[in-house]
């Protein structure tokens, strides 16, 4: 026998073909959420697992610079911090969206694209994942001399905060650029945000350790007990993040891709071509177009040729 299932508020209701109606409890199944538990889960485990990753490799390098007579050199430093955040864009970023950062976290949430709600998870998983890194290495490389791999101002406070708020912003610009705009390679993201911190590195990194990242400050200092100057690399960054953020944003007229533009552009100039030859047909075959509307309708073509 033939039936024709439909569905009716909570109730899933059955009609068959002799009018007959059985209602079946319970109610379906509700869809999913968008942003499920596991799936929250498991972007938490990426950032932190990325931050890990991220600042054991880079706090490394200086760790081994300083304890091998300057070996691998501020160029060698700036190559693996931007190579660490380049590959851990490539491996994660489809899973987290690859923040690796508190600024970058609050940067997107105030543009909104990124859950308010998920702000403080992000950070603690970040911030967790930087301090097992420190804390690592200070196993690997304890001697009677342990080498600061956290960062500290060498300069002046004020030279030191405008220094990181100017690196955080540039770098955030980037970010948004090559990650948030339909019109940008997406593909080429991990190379761009790596370059440019590979970038902020080689000047800045002699200055004030070029961190661009709350948590990487504060992980090494929390496992090193070392806070100088820590209020500078918690709130330049933030500060320089959103301010890049909102400012590409406002740079940003839209966020259809470029063929999307250029095919609108296109259909219009044809509708207004369309439109403008229906008229003069209709005045034609009527017999009442006069001058005046002639020149008007030469005027309108030269328009849209242009």
């Amino acid at each position: 026998m033939a039936e024709n299932n439909c569905t009716n508020g909570n109730q899933e209701v059955v009609l068959n073909v002799n009018g007959e109606t059985n209602a079946h409890l319970p109610p379906p199944s509700a869809p999913k959420r968008k942003d499920s538990i596991s799936d929250i889960g498991l972007s938490l485990m990426a950032e932190l697992l990325g931050t890990y990753f991220l600042i054991f490799a880079g706090c490394a390098s200086v760790v081994v610079n300083v304890n091998n007579e300057k070996v691998v050199s501020l160029p060698g430093i700036s190559i693996v911090w931007g190579l660490a955040v380049m590959v851990l864009v490539y491996s994660v970023g489809h899973i987290s969206g690859a923040h690796f950062n508190p600024a970058v976290t609050i940067a997107f949430a105030t543009c909104r694209r990124f859950p308010l709600r998920q702000v403080p998870a992000y950070i603690l998983a970040q911030v967790t994942g930087s301090t097992l890194a420190a804390g690592t290495l200070r196993l690997l490389f304890s001697g009677p001399h342990d080498v600061f791999a956290g960062t500290s101002p060498q300069g002046s406070d004020l030279q030191a905060f405008v220094i990181e708020f100017i690196i955080t912003f540039y770098l955030m610009f980037i970010i948004s650029g090559v990650a948030t705009d339909n019109r940008a390679i997406g593909e080429l993201a991990g190379l761009a945000v790596g370059a440019t911190v590979l970038l902020n590195v080689m000047f800045a990194g002699p200055i004030t350790g070029a961190s661009m990242n709350p948590a990487r400050s504060l992980g090494p200092a929390i496992v090193s007990n070392h806070y100088r100057g820590i209020w500078i690399y918690l709130t330049a960054p933030t500060f320089g993040a959103v301010s890049g953020a909102w400012v590409y944003n406002m740079v940003r007229y839209t966020d259809k891709p470029l063929r999307e533009i250029t095919k609108s552009a296109s259909s219009l100039k044809s509708s207004l071509r369309d439109g403008v030859a229906t008229h003069a047909s209709i005045c034609q075959r009527s017999g009442s177009m006069n001058v005046m509307e002639t020149d008007c309708r030469e005027h309108v073509v030269a328009e849209l040729d242009c």
